[in-house]
């Protein structure tokens, strides 16, 4: 493997050259390999094992000091393939408190930020956001103007009868 990153580099069983490829990855690349599977419920629902994580995602600690705690991303470092999550903090020996960097394998989504569009067409619940959307414009329109508007293709019909 050169020094520099190469996406024509296939694989190998030495942990060394798999730690320099993913140190070496560009950023568009790093940010594909911070995901994280996702519960049993969320896996049935969403029809998907895993997804990138995103700040508003909340996780459950798998693995290490912190295990069986879950909280809310606060911070994701694509640089530095690092995940860091509200409450989940350490103590300095000169007394201040210090978030601690988790990485995304080591992680489990519990409940998932939709606020992105794109992640939720992605995600495959774009139909019932828009469905939530047409039934806010429906009740403004019936607010504001108490009548229902008739579509423009019957007033093209209405035309062409003249």
């Amino acid at each position: 493997m050169k020094k520099e990153f190469s996406k024509q580099w296939k694989a190998s069983k030495q942990p060394r050259k798999q730690r320099k490829y993913l140190a070496k990855a560009p950023l568009h690349i790093k940010g594909k390999l911070i995901s994280s599977h996702l519960s049993k419920e969320l896996r049935d629902k969403h029809k998907t094992r895993n997804v990138t994580l995103k700040k508003g995602d909340t996780v459950k600690i798998m693995r290490g000091k912190f295990a069986g705690k879950s909280g809310k991303i606060s911070e994701v470092k694509t640089k530095y393939s690092k995940i860091y999550v509200d409450g989940i903090t350490t103590q300095k020996s000169d007394g201040s408190k210090v978030k601690v960097a988790l990485r995304s394998s080591n992680l489990l989504i519990t409940a998932l930020n939709l606020d992105d569009k794109k992640r939720a067409a992605k995600l495959g619940t774009q139909v019932e956001i828009k469905k939530a959307e047409k039934k806010e414009n429906n009740k403004k329109i019936d607010d504001k103007t108490k009548e229902v508007k008739k579509p423009k293709s019957a007033d093209i019909l209405e035309e062409k009868k003249k």
